[in-house]
């Protein structure tokens, strides 16, 4: 894959991410009001919260760390995600870490917090753009890792 399309599918993967992830957001703050829960009861349910901390509601107050670190992620990704090897895979899976690291420091910076709405019950509220930074990061050490073993790039 050339670095010109490397690039096209990590930017329109990172793209559709943070779009889907705002529009979502959007419609749970428009629709529910803070710390509401619905349905209410239910095995999974969309409940809004505003989350200060990181993915899953860790170390509230650090503000400043995670956004630095999206910043310092963001940059990498851009500056040298494309140049990987590995094909449209490994684009994907970093323009899922891109785009949720994005989505999450554009509402950072501009609210001071992160919407979160998933609510398993059984593990902190989360949000896609969460969801995504997750996947992306297990899917990169699963890839590049055995990449790694084997000897070969991926």
């Amino acid at each position: 894959m050339s670095r010109r399309r490397a690039l096209a599918v990590l930017l329109v993967t990172a793209a559709l991410v943070f779009a889907l992830d705002h529009l979502v957001k959007w419609q749970v703050g428009a629709h529910l009001a803070l710390d509401q829960e619905v349905p209410a009861g239910g095995a999974v349910t969309i409940h809004l919260i505003h989350n200060r901390g990181a993915a899953f509601g860790l170390f509230q107050g650090a503000q400043l760390l995670f956004l630095g670190v999206a910043v310092l992620v963001s940059g990498y990704i851009l500056l040298a995600g494309h140049r990987f090897a590995g094909g449209a895979l490994t684009q994907v899976i970093l323009g899922l870490i891109l785009g949720g690291s994005a989505a999450n420091a554009v509402d950072r910076v501009a609210q001071g917090y992160v919407i979160d709405y998933v609510d398993l019950h059984r593990w902190p509220v989360f949000n896609l753009a969460d969801a995504c930074i997750v996947v992306g990061i297990l899917a990169a050490v699963l890839t590049f890792g055995r990449a790694s073993a084997s000897g070969h790039p991926s």
